[in-house]
C-alpha cells in the first residue's frame, strides 16, 4: 500500500495543532517553549498525566479519532473525580513513521471534537516520529476551589460507597474487540466496544461532588484494585456488594452467558467512572447532584475501620478473586 504524505514535525504542528490553541492567548500558537496561564482567583491547579501505548490501550487498527479521544479523556476522568474543572492540556506525541498526514489530521480532529464537548484546550506539547508503536501522552490541566479537592485520603468509617454509570463495559469491550465474546447481539458488541474505545469521563458530576464526597478517584485500573487504593489512603476496609454494582444491559447478557466474567467486570479496569465516599446522611443531597449533573450515581458498598476490600455476593457470601486488578508492570 502506498504510503501518503508526510508533513516534518514543524509544519504538522501549524498545520494540524496550532488551531486546537488558537484561542488561548498564553499558548502563544504553539511558537514558544512554554505557555503562560493565568489561574482564576482563588484556585488551585489540579494537573495530571497519563500516557496511552499502542497494543496496551489501545489496538492498532482503531481508529485514529479514538485513540485521540481516550488519550485526552482518560486524564479528564481523573481531574473529574477531583472535582476539578478541565482547562488545558499538553500532548506529546510519538506517531509511527507510516502515520501520514491523513492520519495525524484525523487525530487532530478527534482532539477538536473533544475540545469542543469538554471545554478544554491544548496549549503546548512535543511531536516526534518513531519506528513504533506509538504512544500518546496528555497532561490535563483543571482548576478547583482552593482547599477543596478530593482526594485518596480523605474517607472515614460508616462512609458510603458510590460509583458512577456502570462497570466493566471496557473490559468486556477489549474482549469483544479480540473478538472472544459470543452469543451476544451485534449491537451489544457494539456498545462494548465502543465503551472501551472512548470512555466518558465525569466531568459534569465532579465539581457537584465538592462539600459532599469525602474521597474519590477515578476508576482505570478496575473496581476493586482502585478501591484499595482509597482504602489503603484512607486507612480503612470496604465492602462491594456484588449484586448493586450496576452494570449494562450488555454487560448483564454477557454474563448470563458466561457467568466467570464478573472477575473481569469486578478488576478489568477501563471505566474511567468516578468511585467516592460519602456519609449516608448525604445520600439525597447526592441524588439530587447527580439529576443535575444528568450522571447516574449507585451506592455499592461502605467503608469500616480494618484493611482490604472484600466482595460479597447477593447472599452475603464473600467472593474469592484471582487477582485485584489491572497493573502496568
Amino acid at each position: 500500500m502506498a504510503r501518503g504524505k508526510r508533513s516534518g514535525e514543524f509544519e504538522r504542528i501549524a498545520r494540524y495543532f496550532a488551531p486546537l490553541a488558537a484561542d488561548v492567548p498564553g499558548a502563544r500558537e504553539l511558537r514558544d517553549d512554554c505557555a503562560f496561564l493565568e489561574l482564576p482567583e482563588g484556585q488551585e491547579l489540579v494537573v495530571k498525566t497519563d500516557a496511552i501505548a499502542e497494543g496496551v490501550h489501545y489496538l492498532s487498527d482503531d481508529p485514529p479519532e479514538l485513540i485521540a479521544r481516550k488519550a485526552l479523556r482518560v486524564n479528564l476522568s481523573d481531574l473529574a473525580a477531583k472535582g476539578a474543572v478541565p482547562r488545558w492540556y499538553l500532548l506529546n506525541a510519538a506517531f509511527r513513521r507510516d502515520h501520514d498526514d491523513a492520519w495525524v489530521a484525523a487525530f487532530a480532529r478527534g482532539l477538536a471534537k473533544d475540545q469542543a464537548e469538554f471545554d478544554v484546550r491544548l496549549v503546548g506539547g512535543d511531536t516526534i516520529t518513531a519506528p513504533g508503536p506509538a504512544q500518546f501522552s496528555v497532561t490535563a490541566l483543571g482548576t478547583v476551589r482552593a482547599t477543596w479537592g478530593l482526594h485518596r485520603s480523605g474517607a472515614h468509617a460508616g462512609d458510603d460507597i458510590y460509583v458512577t454509570g456502570t462497570i466493566g463495559d471496557g473490559a468486556l469491550g477489549l474482549l469483544a474487540c479480540r473478538g472472544t465474546l459470543t452469543g451476544l447481539k451485534p449491537r451489544q458488541i457494539e456498545h462494548l466496544v465502543q465503551r472501551y474505545r472512548l470512555p466518558l469521563p465525569r466531568v459534569d458530576l465532579g465539581h457537584h461532588l465538592l462539600g459532599v464526597a469525602n474521597a474519590a478517584l477515578d476508576i482505570s485500573d478496575g473496581l476493586v484494585a482502585d478501591l484499595g487504593h482509597l482504602c489503603e489512603s484512607s486507612g480503612l476496609a470496604a465492602t462491594i456488594e456484588e449484586a448493586r454494582v450496576p452494570l449494562s444491559p450488555a454487560a448483564r447478557a454477557t454474563l448470563v452467558l458466561n457467568p466467570a466474567l464478573i472477575e473481569t467486570v469486578l478488576t478489568g479496569g477501563d471505566d474511567y467512572e468516578i468511585l467516592f465516599a460519602a456519609p449516608g446522611s448525604a445520600a439525597k443531597v447526592l441524588e439530587h447532584r447527580a439529576r443535575e449533573a444528568r450522571t447516574p450515581i449507585t451506592r455499592i458498598g461502605s467503608l469500616t475501620a480494618g484493611k482490604g476490600v472484600r466482595v460479597v455476593d447477593a447472599a452475603g457470601k464473600p467472593r474469592i478473586l484471582s487477582r485485584g486488578g489491572w497493573t502496568h508492570s
